[in-house]
């Protein structure tokens, strides 16, 4: 039987049977990428006219690849979480699919294994980044593959060697025994503007060097999941097949690398994102030099600063990146970062979202020291943090409205937790009964826990009362559902 996927973000390279995913790591040797500096002019298109992409296309063109691998991986047939816990790393809808669906077989039919061997047949595309054969994509289309195949534009074509992949900013890194290739030129992301036009070349559903063209949608997009990585959002045209491919600007420089798109249907919908240039270029160095990837570490969730959540913390704007949770025994922690603050400034540069923080956390290595500045009930204040090696935690996901009936200022029904009557017994709060008026309309559904109230700690009803009586026309509540923390933000009467 044909399962209808979930909507949501999905990564996008072609499948046959499952998503084609890359060999294991190997040691590169220490030199850098080539890289051809931006040039200072823009091509700005005359108000009546599209641009003229002809020329960037044929020059481009050639420098892009078509991946195909083959191989085996194994899958479980016993339920396992959406996010791995090693790397914070996201399963892909696809692979999340076939594990529900040989868990419930499992559970309705029983006779399979722990765990089977699939074959894994797929497509992807690349580009190519030295003339010597070394080659850009995405992690997810080469992971686990046993024989990796590039095809030039000329139909050429050669077994690629795996030199390093990162899974958690979905990164890889191939090479191919060839010598006077086109190499595409890259620019940093920071020159890229909301509105500039930009192009796709890639493989989708398998039909090679297709051409899309759109806009930047945005240039700092945090997914749930993928708080690594700040996304460059378009509506260029991108579909399976197009995992890896180069985004462009017009000036023919490679801006991202596309890797994911939000579909109801599988199919492309107007939602592309692409992982930065900058991003990519240090994993890949960071590959050629120690064969292995380093990740910087805060230890933090954050979440976008909405007008109810501004005026709740008393902000004059909605700017900055609100802390959800803060890992244990981080360097977040140490620092003295806490859940409700808000992060407005990082080492002088302003944090107007939330993907700002991810931006500078996924440029930063392990050690090094930022200066944040912090909005703390109330008053900023200067903290000294020094980064350590690991991940940081997942941007938090959005809630959905639901209601009931219960009354009250917030519109909650409440009652104290019990020791063992939620699953997290470290955490302290108060579960929620029932939801109505402010509380249903931000998202808050009864069995969430209860944490905080404007950044103030809660695990009494008498709290609660005091802090519903104390507020002005909105407030921002910390809840908890299953592992996941989240502000949602309640506008009063």
């Amino acid at each position: 039987m044909k399962r209808k996927p979930n909507p949501g973000t999905r990564r996008i390279s072609t499948l046959a049977w499952l998503m084609a995913v890359g060999a294991t790591c190997s040691l590169g040797a220490q030199i850098s990428l080539a890289q051809t500096p931006a040039s200072a002019a823009a091509v700005v298109a005359a108000p009546s006219a599209y641009p003229d992409m002809t020329g960037i296309v044929a020059k481009t063109a050639p420098t892009v690849v078509n991946i195909s691998v083959r191989g085996t991986r194994k899958v479980s047939t016993a339920a396992e979480p959406a996010v791995n816990a090693d790397n914070g790393a996201q399963r892909s809808q696809e692979d999340e699919a076939m594990n529900n669906f040989l868990h419930e077989f499992q559970q309705r039919f029983g006779g399979l294994p722990p765990q089977l061997q699939m074959p894994v047949r797929g497509e992807g595309t690349g580009f190519i980044v030295r003339a010597d054969g070394l080659i850009l994509t995405n992690a997810h289309v080469v992971s686990d593959a046993e024989e990796v195949v590039v095809k030039l534009t000329d139909r050429r074509e050669f077994l690629a060697k795996v030199i390093g992949i990162d899974k958690l900013t979905d990164i890889a890194l191939l090479k191919i025994e060839a010598s006077g290739l086109s190499v595409a030129t890259l620019a940093p992301t920071t020159s890229l503007r909301v509105g500039e036009w930009v192009l796709a070349i890639g493989s989708p559903f398998g039909f090679e060097s297709t051409v899309t063209a759109g806009v930047v949608s945005a240039t700092r997009r945090s997914l749930p999941g993928d708080g690594s990585v700040p996304f460059i959002q378009t509506d260029a045209a991108v579909n399976p097949g197009n995992s890896g491919g180069p985004l462009i600007n017009m000036r023919g420089e490679v801006v991202g690398i596309n890797s994911q798109i939000y579909s109801r249907s599988g199919g492309y919908q107007g939602l592309s994102f692409a992982i930065p240039i900058d991003v990519a270029e240090r994993i890949a160095k960071q590959i050629l030099s120690t064969g292995s990837v380093r990740h910087a570490k805060l230890g933090v969730a954050v979440q976008e600063i909405d007008q109810t959540l501004a005026e709740s913390f008393k902000l004059d704007k909605s700017v900055g990146a609100l802390i959800v949770d803060v890992a244990s025994d981080s360097p977040a922690q140490k620092a003295g970062l806490a859940s409700g603050d808000v992060v407005l400034a990082v080492n002088g540069q302003p944090v107007d979202m939330a993907g700002d923080l991810s931006t500078h956390i996924s440029m930063a290595q392990p050690g090094d020291q930022m200066d944040l500045e912090v909005w703390h009930l109330g008053a900023s204040k200067i903290l000294h943090v020094r980064l350590e090696d690991g991940k940081t935690l997942a941007t938090a996901p959005a809630l959905k409205p639901a209601g009931t009936n219960p009354s009250g200022r917030f519109g909650l029904a409440l009652h104290e937790r019990k020791p063992g009557e939620s699953n997290d017994t470290a955490a302290t709060g108060l579960l929620v009964d029932g939801v109505s008026g402010p509380a249903a309309r931000a998202g808050i559904l009864p069995g969430d826990l209860l944490l905080a109230i404007n950044g103030l700690p809660v695990s009494t009803l008498a709290q609660v009362g005091d802090v519903a009586a104390q507020s002005g026309k909105s407030a921002a509540l910390l809840v908890q559902r299953g592992g996941e923390k989240i502000y949602a933000a309640l506008r009063l009467l």
